[in-house]
């Protein structure tokens, strides 16, 4: 069985390489190639191309990508014409994947694809599920997204999302003394989202060591390149704290954490881990994200739950005392965060969610 799997951004990347680990243990000779970068090659994904640097905020930022970008899917897309996979697996990255999927039926493709975490999952946009429907077999990881496609009468499968089965909740841990405590920082994977947060983050990491001069601090970072952009802020402001990769790391060992909000808050909630999420963009793309979304939440557990569960501070409001603030307040009664950490649990599916997604990827080769 040979499997080709598409992706864009460090948190496709993160599930497309379980997915990958699950699908090896249905079918154990199962050959992996495709693009994303440090964890699928870890997961045994043989890269046919890299996406350190593909990550942007918003259409404006995304401009200096693209000819890179559709240069690597259309040369890709003829080669998988030539040489087809069993199975194609995009994963999340709308931006990218759709256009793949497109071209790809474009030029006859006619073999089995399927899109893990398709695009949209809020937004419902009806053109957008069209076009997925279209060229695709969309697996979703939300019952919201399964239920708009299901009011088009478009095809979707749904077992739940992946994380429910990848993250537990971890072990009570000790009261925090008075002075110390151990905080992670977690920036985002983008160049943008860490030259936009780190100065931030590290100016409230000031602020908390003025009030617990005990205070430790660990940084995540998803990738070689994020790791030495994080690097770069930490000698700027003459700061000292520990830099890791990925996630996991970070939030095993923190009391609270300021996260980048994406995915890896999601992952913060499930692992219990009280959290303040934060967000900036550049002043010029804030009109964009208005039109695109006019929720009341910008944070995936309080989408979630309809009701603010994590703390968002985004644009002005992130200020550094804000995010001192914020993180002191959770950090003091994190219950009711845990209680919500336990619904958003709930609502996200079965805890064998992923194994229910591998079985379903091998099952279309068989279709």
């Amino acid at each position: 069985m040979r499997v080709f799997l598409a992706t864009g951004e460090a948190s496709g990347d993160m599930l497309a390489a379980a997915l990958a680990t699950r699908i090896r243990d249905l079918v154990p000779a199962a050959e992996f190639k495709g693009i994303g970068s440090e964890r699928m090659a870890a997961a045994g994904v043989k890269l046919t191309a890299s996406t350190a640097g593909w990550g942007a905020m918003g259409p404006l930022e995304a401009m200096r990508t693209v000819p890179e970008l559709l240069v690597t899917l259309f040369r890709h897309a003829l080669w998988l014409r030539v040489s087809p996979r069993d199975l194609i697996v995009l994963v999340d990255f709308g931006a990218g994947n759709l256009r793949l999927a497109r071209f790809l039926r474009f030029i006859g493709y006619r073999r089995p694809i399927l899109y893990f975490l398709p695009p949209g999952a809020w937004l419902d946009l009806s053109w957008q599920a069209r076009e997925v429907a279209r060229n695709a077999v969309p697996l979703t990881a939300f019952a919201h997204q399964r239920d708009f496609y299901r009011s088009l009468d478009l095809e979707v499968a749904y077992f739940g999302h992946p994380l429910v089965s990848l993250v537990e909740p971890r072990a009570a841990r000790p009261a925090v003394a008075p002075d110390g405590g151990t905080f992670a920082l977690l920036p985002g994977s983008r160049r943008a989202e860490i030259a936009r947060h780190m100065p931030r983050l590290l100016q409230a990491c000031r602020l908390v060591r003025e009030r617990r001069p005990s205070a430790t601090f660990v940084v995540s970072a998803a990738d070689a390149d994020a790791e030495r952009s994080i690097r770069r802020s930490l000698a700027d402001f003459g700061e000292t704290a520990t830099v890791v990769r990925g996630a996991r790391p970070a939030l095993d060992g923190a009391d609270a954490a300021w996260i980048a909000s994406g995915t890896a808050v999601l992952e913060a909630v499930l692992r219990e881990v009280p959290c303040v999420a934060l967000y900036v963009i550049a002043p010029a793309q804030i009109p964009i994200a208005k039109r695109m979304w006019r929720g009341p939440y910008a944070t995936l557990p309080n989408i979630l739950l309809g009701r603010e569960v994590v703390p968002e501070l985004l644009q002005d409001a992130a200020t550094p005392e804000a995010l001192a603030d914020a993180l002191e307040a959770v950090l003091a009664d994190p219950a009711e965060q845990r209680s919500g950490a336990r619904e958003v649990r709930a609502s996200l599916g079965e805890p064998d969610a992923l194994q229910r997604c591998a079985a379903f990827a091998v099952a279309q080769v068989s279709a």
